[in-house]
């Protein structure tokens, strides 16, 4: 029989598997829960006393400007005082929405690993809504730490009076504490996905290239919108929707291929065995 190497089960799956079509479903459903979750955290955020003018510098310094106008034009008016009604809708309409990208996720790995989900409705929505709230913990958490994390440890000190030297490695550890969470959760969310038994050994490949794979595309992307691209006067106004679509499908390409990477250390284990 002949020998499979890793990188020619890789090569070989990245070229019959439909991960664009993936991508693009996964984009999708990004797409529709991106709205209820910005919503939901911006409306959290009179409780916690940010300043609106860095929630605005924020944006304007850390996001293209297309999807500047459209954040700012569509959200930012609700941040302005507490809404209890929309943090309670918010929590709902985020995790159901949301659950279902996760959801397509869980499908695409399902596919790369060439296997059937057997698993019920009910454990597959719930299995998607606690990787879901997961999700969010990382966005929040990866988003809201370079930014306002000295904000956030500023209230530590407050409130729990934690001693300044902690106060300062916390602070200097803050980018890699958002990285090191977002691999933690991959590689939960990698190991129960799939309709298979994995353990986080197995995973650990594709959680990690997945990681930093995102942190690079979002990067180069930001700096190519930025720089060169002039979506606005292709598309007008739908300039910073097209952004954010093409980012959600540069995201759902990098999972996918993370899973891909873990399913091909598996099928390669199942044929040597």
């Amino acid at each position: 029989m002949q020998k499979h190497s890793f990188m020619n089960l890789f090569i070989h799956k990245l070229k019959t598997d439909p991960i664009p079509d993936w991508a693009a479903t996964l984009a999708y459903y990004f797409m529709l829960s991106i709205f209820p979750l910005l919503i939901f955290l911006l409306a959290l955020i009179p409780y916690f006393h940010f300043d609106i003018n860095t929630i605005y510098g924020f944006i304007n310094d850390y996001v293209p400007e297309e999807l500047a106008d459209l954040f700012s034009t569509t959200i930012l008016e609700v941040i302005s005082e507490p809404q209890g009604g929309l943090v309670s809708f918010g929590v709902i309409a985020t995790i159901w929405s949301a659950s279902n990208g996760v959801n397509a996720l869980v499908r695409a790995v399902n596919r790369s690993y060439g296997i059937e989900e057997t698993r019920n409705f009910i454990t597959l929505r719930l299995l998607s809504i606690v990787l879901t709230i997961a999700m969010i913990i990382v966005i929040v958490v990866t988003l809201l730490l370079p930014v306002f994390g000295h904000v956030i440890i500023q209230s530590l000190e407050k409130y729990f009076f934690l001693p300044p030297e902690t106060a300062t490695i916390l602070n200097s550890l803050r980018w890699i504490v958002g990285i090191g969470l977002m691999t933690l959760v991959l590689m939960v969310l990698y190991s129960i996905a799939p309709n298979v038994k994995l353990t986080i050994k197995q995973v650990i490949l594709g959680a990690v290239t997945a990681t930093v794979g995102w942190q690079v595309i979002s990067v180069l992307f930001s700096t190519y919108v930025s720089n060169f691209g002039n979506f606005t006067a292709t598309y007008g106004s739908l300039g910073g929707v097209i952004i954010l679509m093409l980012w959600f499908f540069l995201t759902g390409i990098i999972l996918v291929i993370g899973g891909e990477i873990n399913a091909t250390l598996y099928l390669q284990k199942q044929k040597k065995a």
